[in-house]
């Protein structure tokens, strides 16, 4: 039987990232400046370099698995769609009330973004359903044909319809789509009952108009991507990752694109599970670090932690992510993600009190870090890596990258060591420690922030430059085992072949637990796994290959937000509901650090359903073989603050951990650099994994 190939690809702020994966475990990897202007060119790009350079061909990939960041950069660079919007009467401002939440408490200086959808393309029915769904005025459909031709006529390239109370009953909400449809079949579409049928008004409306506005764009760049792969001889069909770590055919990330948003980090999260259920690792906190940014997030008890909602534009998360209302909200599933602006692409810079900051700031994949040659002027946390003996003074990414480190020596004492009256090694080093305690607060904020405490669960890092931070941060948080994965640099594009396609459903259903009718519970939960079971039928997966997991969202009566938990398969009686409503409190306890009585009710807000498409024999094997290999690297000096002072570090191979080694050790590798600090050991465990433990 001929092998045949899963392709992995992550594009980042800096790289793009191409993981190919053989039938045999054969790894190929391939890292490609991203191209900006146009992300599919670097694809299709790299996978014909990786062709050139492997002797496989074109007709032997069978997917491409793709997390993009195309749908979010949109939203970032208010590039999305000209957008109009149809909503209820007395409801047009929504989108700029918001939930009246003030991200920075004490800045009266903060404005809010401005809204996805100008004033004037936002319009309004005369219409009103009420919260059970009866209709309490009718809609006139002479009105809302009036309505929809004249957005169309101010050339609206996208329009969301989002009604009060659609959730409850979408008549109003379907008749306003039809119009739509006959006026224009071609305009994208974004009805709030059919994508996100939940209650609370400004959440569900952000979610449409977002859907909406992106959607063009995403069209457009598949499109593209589509063409590009078929240009160059690759046939195989599209997945995308999602927000909240499934695959979807890049079909229905077409016509639902705001399940893609946080398409870019997921992939790496999803690896991390994959490996940590693997390794019997049963509570991992991943940390990815790459150029521009460093994100955190947790496998618990083999699960990826997962929010509701979160916000887009928002900003890195540089505190606490309990104030919130900054950026564009969406509310459907997506891996609970902390991120800080700290990459290797961070700026150094001494600011007008004399103290050193570092980012949010990037140097970008243009013009880079000062030490890549390329009309960089400022210093990074790359150069200071490299200052420090940290990072191969002579190249990167396996020689594709040139460094001049006199350079980036000069350019460091220039501007940040001769300012603060610092030898350059200890400006340095403290540079490489304020970077360290930006991206600790984005790990507390996943765990700390839960009610987790970051010291039972083990570090696992990847990206470009995770691995040579994890261990100083473990160290601070008292945190005892890292572990770092094959190719941790190209991880996240690795992590994509392990994810399973998923199709998240979910509507509201307010009803107190205590007093809800079974039946009509049970009949709603059926429904929603029909709409799963019949997405999957659709992309082939059927049988044993499509399995349906529900979930509810609950609170105690009164309260404004929700805690979500699992819900046994099968038919609900009242036992199983009491037993729901235990895992309620038992979460709500680990959360908030206190449960009510027995005698609170507890309040049922939606239900909700997971499909997932599982891949027959589309198991990753247990070990993988890298194709690429390394000569043996002299040893260096590396600088390890100023007790410890300058030490003479063995530069080691991946392989070479066969052996447990004492720390100091530096491990280089194709994509990525690990720190072994003194007082650690590191090893490698039988599935290629360095496990580095103190």
């Amino acid at each position: 039987m001929a092998m045949t190939w899963r392709v992995g690809v992550d594009i980042g702020g800096t790289f793009t990232d191409i993981v190919m994966l053989g039938s045999d475990g054969t790894v190929h990897t391939k890292k490609i400046s991203s191209s900006v202007d146009d992300y599919a060119r670097a694809i299709v790009e790299g996978l014909t370099q990786l062709f050139a350079e492997t002797g496989i061909g074109a007709g032997d990939i069978e997917e491409i698995r793709h997390g993009t960041t195309v749908a979010s950069n949109a939203i970032l660079e208010h590039k999305g769609a000209r957008t109009g919007l149809i909503t209820t009467a007395g409801f047009r401002d929504v989108l700029e009330i918001r939930t009246l939440r003030m991200p920075r408490l004490y800045d009266m200086a903060w404005e809010k973004p401005p809204p996805l959808v100008e004033r004037r393309l936002r319009r309004v029915v005369d219409e009103r359903i009420d919260a059970r769904g009866q209709i309490e005025r009718a809609l006139d459909p002479a009105q809302a044909e009036a309505v929809v031709r004249a957005l169309i006529e101010e050339g609206v390239e996208a329009i969301a319809v989002c009604l009060l109370h659609s959730y409850a009953n979408p008549a109003h909400e379907q008749a306003i789509a039809g119009i739509v449809r006959r006026l224009a079949p071609d305009l994208p579409l974004s009805v709030s009952s059919e994508v996100q049928p939940e209650i609370k008004e400004y959440e569900r409306t952000s979610t449409t108009v977002i859907n909406a506005y992106v959607m063009p764009i995403v069209a457009r760049y598949l499109r593209a991507l589509r063409t590009g792969l078929d240009g160059a001889g690759v046939t195989a069909r599209l997945l995308l990752m999602q927000s909240n770590g499934g695959l979807m055919a890049s079909e229905a990330a077409a016509a639902k694109p705001m399940h893609i948003i946080e398409s870019g980090p997921a992939g790496g999260v999803i690896g991390a599970q994959a490996l940590a259920r693997a390794k019997d690792l049963a509570d991992v906190i991943t940390f990815d670090m790459g150029g521009t940014t460093a994100k955190a997030a947790t496998v618990e008890a083999g699960h990826v932690a997962r929010a509701a909602e979160y916000s887009v534009g928002a900003g890195i998360m540089v505190g606490s992510r309990l104030l919130t209302g900054a950026g564009y909200l969406l509310k459907v599933p997506a891996i609970d993600l902390a991120e800080v602006g700290a990459g290797g692409g961070s700026l150094v810079r001494v600011n007008a009190a004399g103290g050193v900051q570092v980012g949010p700031e990037s140097a970008g994949a243009v013009p880079g870090p000062v030490c890549y040659d390329q009309g960089g002027s400022e210093p990074t946390i790359t150069d200071a890596n490299v200052i420090l003996g940290y990072i191969n003074p002579h190249h990167l990414v396996g020689g594709a990258v040139t460094l001049n480190a006199a350079r980036a020596a000069e350019v460091f004492e220039q501007k940040v060591a001769q300012p603060l009256g610092l030898e350059l090694a200890r400006a340095a080093h403290g540079a490489h420690l304020i970077a360290a305690s930006n991206m600790i607060r984005a790990i507390r904020a996943v765990s700390t922030e839960r009610g987790r405490d970051p010291r039972r669960f083990a570090l696992f890092a990847f990206g470009g430059n995770g691995p040579l931070f994890a261990c100083g941060m473990a160290e601070s948080l008292g945190m005892r085992r890292v572990v770092v994965p094959p190719s941790p640099g190209l991880f996240s594009s690795f992590g994509l072949l392990y994810a399973d396609t998923e199709h998240h459903y979910a509507r509201s259903f307010r009803r107190l637990t205590r007093t809800v009718d079974l039946a009509e519970l049970n009949e709603a939960w059926n429904a929603l796994a029909e709409q799963a079971l019949g997405q999957l039928a659709a992309e082939g997966f059927s049988g044993s290959s499509a399995k349906v997991t529900r979930a509810a969202a609950l609170h105690y009566h009164g309260q404004s937000f929700d805690l979500t938990v699992p819900v046994p398969d099968g038919p609900l009686d009242a036992a199983a509901l009491r037993a729901v409503d235990e895992a309620f409190g038992v979460e709500h306890e680990r959360t908030y650090g206190h449960r009510a009585g027995t005698d609170e009710p507890v309040e049922l807000v939606s239900i909700q359903v997971v499909g997932r498409g599982l891949k027959a024999n589309g198991a990753l094997p247990e070990h993988t073989s890298p194709a690429r290999s390394e000569a043996t690297i002299p040893p260096r000096r590396a600088y390890f603050g100023p007790t410890a002072g300058w030490i003479e570090t063995p530069v080691l191979r991946r392989a070479d951990l066969a052996t447990q080694r004492v720390g100091p050790v530096i491990i280089e590798e194709y994509d990525a650099t690990c720190l072994v600090l003194p007082g650690w050991h590191a090893r490698l465990d039988d599935g290629g994994n360095i496990v580095i433990e103190r």
